[in-house]
């Protein structure tokens, strides 16, 4: 038998996530270089040595001046140097990013199920509430985010970024998932009756 269109798109999303993923590991790693650059620009005071002598700047060779550099946050502590604000930044990009990967593991897990052939396993609805958390908990970062930017800067500006449009964004988005986790789990129930009724 061949899979049905609604498997066929599910394929296709499915290794869009996977990719997705490995992008968001990737970003995650490089999250404290990103900082510590923040508005200067490319990390052009970065000098990497190479065993022949060359020496690698930031400009000429900037993925891996961004991955030494990254390597390097990582080993002395990334806080290190970083004021109050790149410390909630660096925070909040890590926190969110963690978050995302989980929501993009769950999204995975639910299109393994529809890839299976069994679009109303129960555990689809488990997967989708843990995805509906995850979105709160990342709303909830990025409003503690906008008020201590209110705070730092002592003015309303924060208020019209990208982090206030978070929000609203991630908790619609976890409500969604949580009305989606109650349809999978009461079709899944409704599949058990009927399977024991046949």
């Amino acid at each position: 038998m061949g899979k049905i269109p609604v498997q066929k798109i599910a394929r296709v999303l499915y290794i869009l996530i996977l990719i997705a993923l490995v992008c968001n590991v990737i970003a995650l790693y490089l999250v404290p270089m990103i900082v510590a650059v923040g508005r200067i620009g490319l990390p052009n005071g970065i000098r990497i040595y190479s065993d022949n002598g060359l020496i690698l700047d930031g400009e000429s060779h900037m993925i891996l001046a961004y991955i030494l550099g990254s390597a390097k946050c990582w080993s002395i502590g990334w806080w290190r140097g970083f004021n109050s604000y790149q410390i909630v930044l660096s925070c909040f990009l890590l926190f969110s990013g963690c978050c995302t990967a989980i929501i993009l593991w769950q999204a995975r897990r639910v299109l393994s199920t529809i890839l299976r052939g069994e679009p109303f396993a129960p555990e689809n609805a488990v997967s989708l509430r843990r995805a509906a958390v995850f979105c709160f908990l990342i709303a909830g970062a990025a409003l503690a985010r906008v008020a201590f930017s209110v705070c730092y800067y002592q003015s309303p500006r924060p208020l019209a970024t990208y982090n206030a449009l978070f929000v609203p964004m991630f908790a619609m988005g976890g409500l969604l998932c949580l009305v989606m986790s109650a349809l999978f789990r009461q079709a899944a129930e409704l599949k058990a009756e009927n399977d024991l009724t046949i």
